[in-house]
Protein backbone atom coordinates (compact mmCIF):
# COMPACT_ATOMS: atom_id res chain seq x y z
CA UNK A 1 0.00 0.00 0.00
CA UNK A 2 1.21 3.55 -0.87
CA UNK A 3 3.03 5.22 1.92
CA UNK A 4 2.27 8.59 0.54
CA UNK A 5 -1.25 9.33 2.02
CA UNK A 6 -3.13 8.87 -1.30
CA UNK A 7 -5.23 5.82 0.39
CA UNK A 8 -8.43 6.57 2.67
CA UNK A 9 -10.12 4.29 4.45
CA UNK A 10 -13.75 5.25 4.41
CA UNK A 11 -16.38 2.82 6.54
CA UNK A 12 -20.03 3.19 6.02
CA UNK A 13 -22.31 1.81 8.77
CA UNK A 14 -25.00 -0.75 9.10
CA UNK A 15 -28.47 1.17 10.10
CA UNK A 16 -30.13 1.32 12.90
CA UNK A 17 -26.81 1.69 13.90
CA UNK A 18 -24.21 4.69 13.68
CA UNK A 19 -19.80 5.16 13.18
CA UNK A 20 -19.08 3.77 16.49
CA UNK A 21 -20.03 0.45 15.19
CA UNK A 22 -16.35 0.21 13.47
CA UNK A 23 -14.61 0.47 16.81
CA UNK A 24 -12.51 -2.54 15.74
CA UNK A 25 -11.47 -1.57 12.28
CA UNK A 26 -10.54 2.02 12.98
CA UNK A 27 -6.79 1.25 13.43
CA UNK A 28 -5.94 -0.88 10.10
CA UNK A 29 -5.01 2.55 7.97
CA UNK A 30 -3.88 5.14 11.05
CA UNK A 31 -4.53 8.49 10.11
CA UNK A 32 -6.61 8.03 6.92
CA UNK A 33 -9.80 6.45 8.11
CA UNK A 34 -13.37 8.11 7.71
CA UNK A 35 -16.46 6.55 9.23
CA UNK A 36 -19.14 8.87 8.85
CA UNK A 37 -22.49 8.40 10.49
CA UNK A 38 -24.77 8.95 7.84
CA UNK A 39 -28.19 10.09 8.99
CA UNK A 40 -27.46 13.94 9.25
CA UNK A 41 -26.08 14.00 5.74
CA UNK A 42 -29.15 14.16 4.05
CA UNK A 43 -32.32 12.55 2.87
CA UNK A 44 -31.42 10.68 -0.18
CA UNK A 45 -28.50 7.95 -0.53
CA UNK A 46 -26.73 10.16 -3.54
CA UNK A 47 -27.21 13.22 -0.78
CA UNK A 48 -24.96 10.62 1.45
CA UNK A 49 -22.67 9.92 -1.21
CA UNK A 50 -21.48 13.82 -2.11
CA UNK A 51 -21.26 14.60 1.45
CA UNK A 52 -18.80 11.99 2.17
CA UNK A 53 -17.30 12.84 -1.13
CA UNK A 54 -16.79 16.69 0.07
CA UNK A 55 -15.08 15.16 3.06
CA UNK A 56 -12.59 12.20 2.38
CA UNK A 57 -8.79 13.90 1.09
CA UNK A 58 -7.75 10.33 -0.11
CA UNK A 59 -7.30 10.13 -3.74
CA UNK A 60 -8.32 6.72 -4.13
CA UNK A 61 -10.79 5.41 -1.54
CA UNK A 62 -11.25 1.93 -0.14
CA UNK A 63 -14.63 2.03 1.01
CA UNK A 64 -16.46 -0.66 3.19
CA UNK A 65 -20.13 -0.53 3.68
CA UNK A 66 -22.48 -2.70 5.65
CA UNK A 67 -26.04 -3.52 4.67
CA UNK A 68 -27.39 -0.14 3.94
CA UNK A 69 -23.31 1.47 3.84
CA UNK A 70 -23.04 -1.30 1.49
CA UNK A 71 -25.38 0.24 -0.96
CA UNK A 72 -23.96 3.78 -0.06
CA UNK A 73 -20.45 2.32 -0.80
CA UNK A 74 -22.38 1.31 -4.65
CA UNK A 75 -23.78 4.93 -5.01
CA UNK A 76 -19.93 6.28 -3.94
CA UNK A 77 -18.67 4.09 -6.87
CA UNK A 78 -21.23 5.48 -9.07
CA UNK A 79 -20.36 9.27 -8.11
CA UNK A 80 -16.72 8.81 -8.47
CA UNK A 81 -15.27 6.01 -10.26
CA UNK A 82 -12.29 7.39 -10.65
CA UNK A 83 -12.00 7.78 -6.63
CA UNK A 84 -12.95 4.42 -5.60
CA UNK A 85 -10.20 2.04 -5.79
CA UNK A 86 -11.94 -0.84 -4.07
CA UNK A 87 -14.99 -2.02 -2.44
CA UNK A 88 -16.03 -4.48 0.64
CA UNK A 89 -19.58 -5.05 0.38
CA UNK A 90 -20.93 -6.54 3.60
CA UNK A 91 -24.44 -7.66 3.58
CA UNK A 92 -25.61 -6.09 0.76
CA UNK A 93 -27.60 -6.16 -2.49
CA UNK A 94 -26.79 -4.24 -5.45
CA UNK A 95 -30.22 -4.35 -6.95
CA UNK A 96 -33.39 -3.04 -5.36
CA UNK A 97 -36.73 -4.28 -6.02
CA UNK A 98 -39.12 -1.78 -3.98
CA UNK A 99 -40.87 -3.58 -0.87
CA UNK A 100 -42.87 -0.43 0.37
CA UNK A 101 -45.16 -2.90 2.63
CA UNK A 102 -41.90 -3.44 4.24
CA UNK A 103 -41.20 0.01 4.10
CA UNK A 104 -44.61 1.33 5.42
CA UNK A 105 -44.28 -1.20 8.26
CA UNK A 106 -41.04 -0.11 9.39
CA UNK A 107 -42.13 3.64 9.50
CA UNK A 108 -45.30 2.61 11.11
CA UNK A 109 -43.47 0.55 14.41
CA UNK A 110 -40.94 3.66 14.42
CA UNK A 111 -43.58 6.40 14.35
CA UNK A 112 -45.82 5.03 16.58
CA UNK A 113 -43.94 2.85 19.47
CA UNK A 114 -40.28 4.29 18.80
CA UNK A 115 -37.10 2.75 18.38
CA UNK A 116 -36.95 0.22 21.01
CA UNK A 117 -39.50 -1.96 19.46
CA UNK A 118 -38.78 -1.24 16.12
CA UNK A 119 -34.72 -2.54 17.42
CA UNK A 120 -36.85 -5.93 18.41
CA UNK A 121 -38.96 -6.43 15.39
CA UNK A 122 -36.70 -5.38 12.56
CA UNK A 123 -32.48 -5.83 13.25
CA UNK A 124 -32.71 -8.03 16.45
CA UNK A 125 -33.71 -11.19 14.20
CA UNK A 126 -30.83 -10.89 12.20
CA UNK A 127 -28.41 -12.09 14.81
CA UNK A 128 -27.71 -15.77 15.16
CA UNK A 129 -28.58 -16.79 18.79
CA UNK A 130 -24.69 -17.36 19.27
CA UNK A 131 -24.39 -13.72 19.06
CA UNK A 132 -25.63 -12.62 21.79
CA UNK A 133 -22.75 -9.83 23.17
CA UNK A 134 -22.94 -8.81 19.62
CA UNK A 135 -26.30 -8.13 19.66
CA UNK A 136 -26.22 -6.67 22.52
CA UNK A 137 -23.63 -4.04 21.59
CA UNK A 138 -25.50 -3.10 18.82
CA UNK A 139 -29.34 -2.62 20.76
CA UNK A 140 -26.78 -0.10 22.56
CA UNK A 141 -26.12 1.65 19.73
CA UNK A 142 -29.17 1.53 17.99
CA UNK A 143 -30.96 2.91 21.16
CA UNK A 144 -28.99 6.14 20.94
CA UNK A 145 -30.45 6.84 17.85
CA UNK A 146 -33.48 9.27 17.06
CA UNK A 147 -36.38 7.77 15.65
CA UNK A 148 -36.60 10.18 12.86
CA UNK A 149 -32.89 9.60 12.10
CA UNK A 150 -33.85 6.10 11.34
CA UNK A 151 -37.03 6.75 9.74
CA UNK A 152 -35.12 9.19 7.08
CA UNK A 153 -32.29 6.31 6.54
CA UNK A 154 -35.50 3.92 5.64
CA UNK A 155 -36.87 6.29 3.44
CA UNK A 156 -33.62 6.86 1.79
CA UNK A 157 -32.66 2.95 1.64
CA UNK A 158 -36.09 2.31 0.14
CA UNK A 159 -35.72 5.18 -2.77
CA UNK A 160 -32.48 4.43 -3.73
CA UNK A 161 -31.49 3.07 -7.17
CA UNK A 162 -30.25 -0.48 -8.49
CA UNK A 163 -26.64 -0.77 -8.42
CA UNK A 164 -26.10 -3.99 -10.05
CA UNK A 165 -24.40 -1.56 -13.23
CA UNK A 166 -21.88 -0.52 -11.00
CA UNK A 167 -21.41 -3.47 -9.90
CA UNK A 168 -20.58 -4.97 -13.05
CA UNK A 169 -18.66 -2.45 -14.62
CA UNK A 170 -16.91 -1.17 -11.72
CA UNK A 171 -12.70 -2.24 -12.39
CA UNK A 172 -11.03 -2.42 -9.49
CA UNK A 173 -11.31 -5.44 -6.70
CA UNK A 174 -14.77 -6.09 -5.16
CA UNK A 175 -15.14 -8.42 -1.87
CA UNK A 176 -18.30 -9.66 -0.89
CA UNK A 177 -18.70 -10.70 2.69
CA UNK A 178 -21.40 -12.62 4.03
CA UNK A 179 -22.53 -14.15 7.25
CA UNK A 180 -22.88 -17.61 6.46
CA UNK A 181 -26.39 -17.74 8.52
CA UNK A 182 -27.50 -14.02 6.80
CA UNK A 183 -30.75 -13.61 5.16
CA UNK A 184 -30.73 -10.45 3.72
CA UNK A 185 -29.47 -11.07 1.10
CA UNK A 186 -27.79 -13.85 2.36
CA UNK A 187 -24.96 -16.25 0.94
CA UNK A 188 -26.82 -17.12 -2.48
CA UNK A 189 -27.03 -13.46 -3.61
CA UNK A 190 -24.40 -12.70 -2.27
CA UNK A 191 -22.01 -15.68 -4.29
CA UNK A 192 -24.09 -14.51 -7.66
CA UNK A 193 -22.77 -10.42 -7.00
CA UNK A 194 -19.27 -12.15 -6.77
CA UNK A 195 -19.77 -13.55 -10.28
CA UNK A 196 -21.40 -10.41 -11.51
CA UNK A 197 -17.68 -7.92 -10.71
CA UNK A 198 -15.38 -8.34 -12.63
CA UNK A 199 -12.96 -8.80 -9.98
CA UNK A 200 -15.43 -10.43 -7.19
CA UNK A 201 -13.98 -12.38 -4.62
CA UNK A 202 -16.38 -13.85 -2.04
CA UNK A 203 -16.38 -14.70 1.84
CA UNK A 204 -18.59 -16.39 3.66
CA UNK A 205 -18.23 -16.09 7.43
CA UNK A 206 -19.62 -19.67 9.31
CA UNK A 207 -21.67 -19.19 12.16
CA UNK A 208 -22.42 -15.10 10.99
CA UNK A 209 -25.17 -13.09 11.18
CA UNK A 210 -26.05 -10.00 9.00
CA UNK A 211 -23.59 -7.36 11.08
CA UNK A 212 -20.13 -9.28 10.42
CA UNK A 213 -17.77 -6.08 11.63
CA UNK A 214 -19.75 -7.08 15.41
CA UNK A 215 -19.71 -10.61 14.96
CA UNK A 216 -16.78 -11.36 13.60
CA UNK A 217 -14.45 -8.22 13.42
CA UNK A 218 -10.76 -10.13 13.58
CA UNK A 219 -11.91 -12.11 10.42
CA UNK A 220 -12.99 -9.00 8.64
CA UNK A 221 -10.07 -7.27 9.40
CA UNK A 222 -7.82 -9.78 7.89
CA UNK A 223 -10.25 -9.09 4.72
CA UNK A 224 -9.76 -5.49 5.21
CA UNK A 225 -5.99 -6.05 5.80
CA UNK A 226 -5.47 -8.02 2.43
CA UNK A 227 -7.41 -5.53 0.39
CA UNK A 228 -5.37 -2.34 1.57
CA UNK A 229 -2.20 -4.55 0.99
CA UNK A 230 -3.11 -5.03 -2.79
CA UNK A 231 -3.16 -1.34 -3.04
Amino acid sequence: MPADGSVELVLLHALPLDASMWAGQRHLLPGATFAPTLYPLGDRMADWASAILKSVKGRRLVVVGCSIGGSCALELAAAAPERVAALVLIGTKAVHRPEPAFRDAALDILAHEGVAPAWQALWAPLFPTSAACARDRAAAIALRQSAGDLARAIRAFHSRPSRDDILAAFPGPVTIVTGADDRFPGPAVSSAQARLARRGTLHVLPGCGHYVPLEQPAELNAIVSGVLATL
